[in-house]
This record gives C-alpha cells, sequence and structure tokens, in this order.
C-alpha cells in the first residue's frame, strides 16, 4: 500500500512527506484494519511534519480525521464488522484503568496514544485503529464532508463546553478556520451570540455570512463583552486580546496543542474571577455526542480536496491560509 510518510520533520517547503510502499496491515488483538476513503488535513499535522511539535516516534504516518471501511477484524473485535464504514479521530488510546480513565477524562491519560503521532495515521490507502476507540460515521454526511468533524468539530465542540458556553452565551470565536467555522454553527443552533475576531477580512464577511453578530480584527473590543471566548490561533496574544474583551466570571478557552508565548498582562485582566483553561485533546464520549448533534444540526462542511499524492501540497496550502474550509486527501 502507499502512504506519505515522515522521516525527519522539515519546513512544507522541503516536501517532509515522502510517497512510500508498505505492507498492507493486518489487525493485533482489539484492532480493526481500515481501508482509507480519506484523511482531514489538521495544522496540528503541519505542526508534527515542520517540528512545532516534536515527533514521538519517526518514521510514522501522519492524520487523524480519518474515514474509511473496515477491511478485517483482530481477535476480541465483536463491534465492528467487514464494510461497515468507520472514523477515527486524534485520540487513538487510553490505558483504561488511571484515574482520569476512571473519571470519563480519557484525554488527560498519561499513557494516552495519539493518531498521527504515537499511531500511524491516515495519510495513506490503509491503517490500523484501536476497535474501541472508533467511531461510527452518521449517515448524513459523505466520507469527504465527515473527515472535518472528526478533529476540529469535536475539539471545538469540547472547547465549547471548557469555556463554559450554554445556550443564549454571547461568545467570541479568536481565529476563524476550519474548526471555527464548524463551532459557530453548534454556538448558532445554541442560540448563542458569536463575536468573530480574525485579521482576515474574508473570514470576517464568512462569520457574518454565517450568523456572527460581529467581526472585526483581535486588535478590536467587540462592542458587547464576552460570557466566553475560544481561541483557535496558535498565537498567545491572541489569548490576552480574548481576556480583554471577558465580563466578570467569564472564561476563554485555548483551543490549541501548540501555543507561542503568552504575553505579560496585567493581572486586572484576570481579576473577578476570569479564567483561562486549555482544551487538551477530547474523550470518546465528546465525539459521540458531537457526532450526533452534527447530524442533528446538521452541520455543513466546507472541503479542499486534493489527492494522496499531493500531501505536501495541502500542508503549504493550510501553512499558508490558502483553504477554504478543509483541507480532505483523498485515496
Amino acid at each position: 500500500m502507499l502512504v506519505q510518510e515522515l522521516g525527519l520533520p522539515k519546513p512544507v517547503g522541503e516536501r517532509p512527506l515522502e510517497m512510500v510502499e508498505r505492507p498492507v496491515p493486518e489487525p493485533g488483538l482489539g484492532e480493526i484494519a481500515i481501508d482509507v476513503a480519506c484523511c482531514g488535513v489538521c495544522r496540528t499535522d503541519l505542526q508534527l511534519v515542520e517540528g512545532d511539535l516534536a515527533a514521538r516516534r519517526l518514521p510514522v504516518v501522519p492524520g487523524h480525521q480519518i474515514v474509511g471501511r473496515v477491511r478485517s477484524v483482530g481477535e476480541g473485535v465483536d463491534r465492528w464488522l467487514p464494510g461497515d464504514r468507520v472514523g477515527v479521530a486524534w485520540l487513538g488510546g487510553s490505558c483504561g484503568a488511571c484515574e482520569f480513565c476512571a473519571a470519563g477524562r480519557e484525554n488527560l491519560c498519561a499513557d494516552a496514544e495519539f493518531t498521527g503521532w504515537d499511531r500511524d495515521g491516515g495519510y495513506g490507502e490503509s491503517t490500523l485503529a484501536r476497535a474501541d476507540f472508533a467511531v461510527p460515521i452518521p449517515a448524513a454526511f459523505t466520507d469527504q464532508e465527515a473527515a472535518p468533524l472528526l478533529c476540529g468539530g469535536v475539539i471545538g465542540y469540547r472547547a465549547l463546553g471548557v469555556a463554559g458556553v450554554e445556550p443564549g452565551s454571547r461568545l467570541g470565536l479568536y481565529g476563524f478556520g476550519a474548526s471555527a467555522l464548524l463551532t459557530i454553527q453548534v454556538a448558532l443552533h445554541w442560540g448563542c451570540e458569536v463575536y468573530v475576531a480574525t485579521r482576515s477580512q474574508s473570514e470576517q464577511a464568512r462569520a457574518l455570512d454565517l450568523g456572527a453578530v460581529w467581526a472585526g480584527s483581535s486588535r478590536e473590543r467587540p462592542p458587547q463583552p464576552l460570557d466566553a471566548a475560544i481561541t483557535f490561533a496558535p498565537v498567545g496574544s491572541v489569548v490576552v486580546a480574548a481576556l480583554e474583551a471577558l465580563k466578570p466570571g467569564g472564561t476563554v478557552a485555548v483551543n490549541a496543542i501548540h501555543l507561542d508565548r503568552i504575553p505579560e498582562f496585567s493581572y486586572d485582566l484576570l481579576w473577578l474571577e476570569r479564567g483561562v483553561r486549555s482544551v487538551a485533546n477530547f474523550t470518546r464520549r465528546d465525539a459521540r455526542e458531537f457526532l450526533a448533534l452534527a447530524a442533528e444540526i446538521p452541520i455543513r462542511t466546507v472541503v479542499d480536496v486534493h489527492p494522496l499524492a499531493d500531501a505536501n501540497v495541502a500542508l503549504g496550502r493550510v501553512k499558508h491560509g490558502e483553504v477554504d474550509g478543509a483541507a480532505v486527501l483523498t485515496m
């Protein structure tokens, strides 16, 4: 089978991914083998291939927004059958025994494994996944429509919870890429007032078209104090801008696995019980709840499709903000 393999992190312009031939993998105990139909391209993939996110193992096949069909099942698997449509997301496994797993917070497990980081991901024609961490894909979505839901959608949904967003909340979204495009649809479904801060005028226009009540740059203060905010841009100064816009008691959820330094700021921005919380991965429950809600709304995804051979090109377009929605590799 053909895969895009990362051997050594380097700038995406130097084509860090190389197409190689690998044996078709066979599932082990508790695993399923998947014929990949498509895989979303995430900014986290870009951070991995360029080295901003330290590699856990090399070589590795990136990709954690996988949609495909079960080819075969390993010993001990009774939930999945060959031919089933399946999704595989960022959280690829956890120990199941620690205090966090026992409390339903498997996203914080010290022994968690992540797809495309610890385990080979979906930038290839076939892959393996733990059967108990794979998720069914609602029939409402095509393969390509479903792929972006498995990362940007689920993590955006968790970020709404971490930020304490409730129906009718006044919510700020800082950055308006693929994840925010999905998150705003959930927030609007809940009757929230949404304020979007992004430097791109075209993204500001899109936010207003989707139903945001205000759109501007992060240097501008929204016209109303916010109950909560979510930052998507991997830039620390944006976190400070979001704090400045919060009313007392509000929370900023930082939706980023990698962030440059947060600049020094006055304690006054935290005073009156404002808070900053990171969003670390997500749980299987988050994924199940979000996919059901996405089908109910229904959430609409915009995809920029590339063949597997153009994975470096797709990552470059993500880096330079040239993707209209979410990039997806097809096999």
